[in-house]
């Protein structure tokens, strides 16, 4: 009974601090632009097939400052891939573009980017949104097909969320 007893506090002492590891471990990403459908909308609806982001979309989470459809990460490179066959959604002059976030970040901006573009940006000051974030992007008498970078760039960490879609701008 004492050589169970040693070996069962022993396995405790050894699973211990995984236990701690895995509690503090940060979580996945937590939002993406559903309105219009995003690329990684389109992938979670099986509109069009494309990996493992189909899973999660909400997952696309990388450094701050990059332009990649993507964020970066390896894993959801189909969302970079302009050819894929993404559905591209008819635009007026303006368009709100609706984020569902199933985590909430607290906020510093939102960033809209046309072919690389900055054309709008909103800064939360820290701000914790609520389930979704609606924002009015005006396109600034740009016209035709283009892909717009959204971007959710986190108050408090080094990390923003990336979301793609593809428009056809009417003027």
């Amino acid at each position: 009974m004492n050589t169970k007893r040693k070996l069962a506090a022993g396995l405790g002492a050894a699973c211990a601090p995984l236990l701690v590891l895995a509690s503090v471990a940060p979580a996945g990403a937590h939002g993406y632009v559903n309105a219009p459908p995003s690329r990684q909308a389109q992938c979670a609806a099986g509109t069009v097939a494309c990996g493992e982001i189909k899973w999660e979309p909400q997952s696309v989470e990388g450094p701050k400052g990059l332009r990649s459809c993507s964020g970066g990460n390896a894993r959801f490179a189909d969302l970079d891939n302009d050819s894929k066959g993404w559905k591209v959604a008819d635009v007026g002059s303006s368009q709100q573009f609706t984020w569902r976030l199933t985590a909430r970040h607290r906020t510093s901006t939102w960033q809209y980017f046309v072919d690389g573009a900055k054309i709008k940006e909103i800064n939360d000051n820290g701000a914790t949104p609520g389930a979704s974030v609606s924002h009015n992007v005006d396109f600034k008498g740009i016209t035709g097909r283009h892909k717009v970078l959204a971007v959710w760039n986190v108050y408090d960490t080094s990390n923003a969320f990336y979301a793609c879609i593809d428009v056809n701008i009417r003027g």
